[in-house]
């Protein structure tokens, strides 16, 4: 028999509830029991003058615990208070007239009748807990809160409400947010401007907290800890949505030399302590911070947001010790990860420190609470985790998954990822550019029909090795924010064209051990279905390796919600199709792209040049543009070298506009 409804119906346990209360009121001039006058119980569904007992059920021991009361024994009663998944404070215990009639004291303590329990406010706590120990009718054995979840709702609750701040928020960017998305940045400056930002992958984190601290102007400037193959994309964004100089960007690269078409600032880390950061929004990699510790501490930024937080899951990392001190400082920290705690809750820990370290102090309390359990060692097993949950929702954490905010996402989200090359993988093919560009001025010059048509085999010879190298240089950038993708722990297709890329892939995701098939020109159409079928239904299999040609059609591939392009193809209709491997019948959520382009490299053009191809082929087949938007608005204009490649794409593949392409330009 359970022990919370001793075996009764829902309809007898409300009956004994009512006709318990009604024989207290009655006994309430008894010198016996010292108890004020109870209030009906509203939250019933029958009236006192309604109380009918159930069919079969005698009501004769209602009062049981009373009439022990007289033999001059006091019942020995227990209630447990536990953090319910609503933020609010439940209390349960098996049904006892005394105890109803004391909780009923708690202010703004109401009963859940489908839950068979009593909860109210956190605000209520102290009250509820005096209420109890002060009863002179038992003996109540209260099994409060853990001191660690006191500690931390206690905590919570004495920061400020920044709500208000909202409407300080530019109108241009506010009107661009998702309605989840400003329910986000609400949630932020509710909790202090100190929060876990948890959202799944492609439900705009970064915007998010952009959003943010446009609402907190007056705390700039602001830094940024990234993985070091989103530094880019981070600067791209802000000046995108804050509208501010590149100039008063500031990314942190660990060499010299690489490409800043943007005009960002740039500076360099090194371990002589020289580094100067003066940007409005200053932005490095986690593996930066150690060598800048010194540095960022003493410049005390009141805004710290900590981007793939989950980067930080490992107390010993070099980057972890350096990081979090720096964000326990700011006044204003905000953490963001799709996947905060990969698999065990001893790696939330330092993310927990770092937004509240008066809280979260100790490891081993925190590790006896959380992580009991395992076999892998000290803190490896995970125990109380809906506790834990619960915790983190009321306290610091927002997350919401794609099939909760469904409704408000566009089927389709296309983001340019801007990639950081090393000055040595993109020299050579600054070099093929220049020479592309005089061939160029040779073919202007030219006056021969001979000697012009010599000159454009070498034109397109040339192009084709600057599309090859291109490709060989973007392998380590490519490598490094696939890392990044493999923490999110989602489903994703990457598709390349280069082998040498592909195999790149390919080879990188089976030695961080992550399940994938690969279909390419070599894969035979024998043994294709199967693979999808694999990817499709097998949980293991998280990625799809893919040639744009060869596996751009046929293929069902729906598992994944993220589809990334390596490369680009000259011809957008291999891109749509490649796309819709996810984006078809079957798929139930909306569809994240991610292109993966860099500067100074073949991307350069060949964005611009499927733009127009794409434009002109939609003004033919719809009658309206249908271009490749992305979650882009301002954009520079494309480089001059790029009438060559337009020119001759335009030439020998029968395709493109008389005028320029619009401009979709990484920044």
């Amino acid at each position: 028999m359970d022990d919370d409804d001793w075996g009764l119906t829902a309809e007898q346990l409300d009956f004994l509830e009512e006709d318990a209360i009604r024989k207290i009121s009655q006994k309430n001039a008894s010198p016996n029991l010292h108890h004020s006058p109870c209030k009906p119980y509203s939250e019933s569904p029958c009236t006192k003058a309604e109380a009918v007992p159930p069919a079969g059920f005698n009501a004769s021991d209602t009062l049981r615990v009373a009439e022990n009361r007289n033999t001059g024994d006091l019942p020995k009663l227990s209630v447990r208070l536990f953090l319910h998944s609503t933020g609010v404070i439940a209390a349960k215990f098996s049904y006892n007239a005394f105890l109803v009639d004391a909780i009923r004291k708690v202010p703004k303590a109401t009963w859940l009748g489908k839950e068979r329990l009593w909860v109210f406010p956190i605000s209520s706590l102290t009250a509820a807990e005096g209420v109890f120990n002060q009863m002179t009718s038992a003996v109540v054995e209260v099994h409060g809160l853990d001191p660690l979840v006191c500690r931390a709702l206690r905590a919570a609750s004495a920061v400020s409400d920044l709500r208000g701040l909202y409407d300080t928020m530019p109108s241009y960017l506010e009107s661009k947010l998702l309605p989840f998305q400003r329910d986000g940045v609400r949630f932020v400056l509710q909790h202090g401007g100190r929060a876990l930002l948890a959202d799944e992958m492609g439900l705009g984190k970064t915007l998010q907290a952009i959003a943010f601290t446009a609402c907190i102007r007056d705390s700039w400037p602001v830094l940024i800890l990234t993985p070091s193959s989103l530094r880019l994309y981070w600067a791209s964004m802000i000046q995108q949505w804050l509208n501010i100089p590149a100039a008063d960007i500031l990314v942190v690269s660990s060499q010299h030399g690489g490409s800043n078409k943007a005009g960002f600032h740039t500076v360099y880390s090194n371990k002589t302590g020289t580094t100067i950061l003066d940007g409005v929004f200053n932005i490095l990699s986690y593996d930066a911070v150690p060598k800048l510790q010194n540095i960022l501490l003493s410049l005390e930024f009141k805004i710290v947001i900590a981007d793939e937080s989950h980067f930080l899951k490992n107390a010993l990392a070099k980057r972890t010790s350096a990081s979090v001190p720096i964000l326990q400082r700011a006044q204003y920290a905000i953490l963001l990860s799709g996947t905060p705690a990969l698999s065990r809750p001893i790696e939330l820990f330092k993310q927990l420190a770092a937004l509240y370290p008066d809280v979260y102090k100790n490891v081993h309390e925190y590790g006896n609470r959380y992580c009991k359990g395992g076999i892998f060692g000290l803190y490896q097993g995970a125990s109380n985790h809906e506790e834990l949950h619960n915790l983190m929702k009321v306290t610091l954490m927002i997350r919401r998954l794609k099939k909760d905010v469904l409704s408000e996402l566009p089927l389709k989200r296309r983001q340019q990822v801007f990639l950081d090359l090393d000055e040595k993988d993109i020299k050579q093919i600054r070099f093929l550019l220049h020479e592309l560009e005089l061939i160029k001025c040779k073919i202007q010059a030219s006056q021969f029909s001979e000697e012009m048509e010599s000159l454009k085999i070498s034109q397109r010879t040339l192009i084709n090795k600057i599309y090859n190298e291109s490709a060989q240089a973007k392998i380590p950038a490519v490598q490094d924010y696939l890392g990044t993708v493999i923490e999110a722990a989602c489903k994703f297709l990457i598709f390349a064209h280069h082998q040498p890329m592909i195999d790149s892939i390919h080879q990188f995701l089976v030695k961080k051990k992550v399940g994938c098939i690969r279909i390419d020109g070599s894969t035979p159409s024998s043994s294709r279905q199967a693979l999808v079928t694999d990817f499709q239904e097998k949980d293991s299999i998280r990625a799809a390796v893919l040639s744009i040609k060869a596996a751009g059609v046929g293929l069902t591939l729906t598992a994944a919600t993220t589809v990334i392009f390596a490369e680009l193809s000259w011809t957008p209709g291999d891109i749509i199709q490649a796309e819709d491997r996810a984006h078809r019948i079957g798929q139930v959520s909306s569809v994240n792209i991610y292109y993966l382009l860099a500067n100074d490299t073949v991307d350069d053009i060949i964005w611009d040049v499927v733009q127009s191809k794409l434009e002109n082929l939609g003004q033919v087949l719809d009658g309206e543009e249908n271009t490749l938007e992305v979650s882009k608005s301002n954009t520079s204009s494309s480089p001059g070298k790029q009438g060559t490649l337009d020119t001759y794409l335009k030439r020998c593949r029968g395709g493109g506009a008389d005028t320029l392409p619009k401009a979709k330009k990484p920044k």
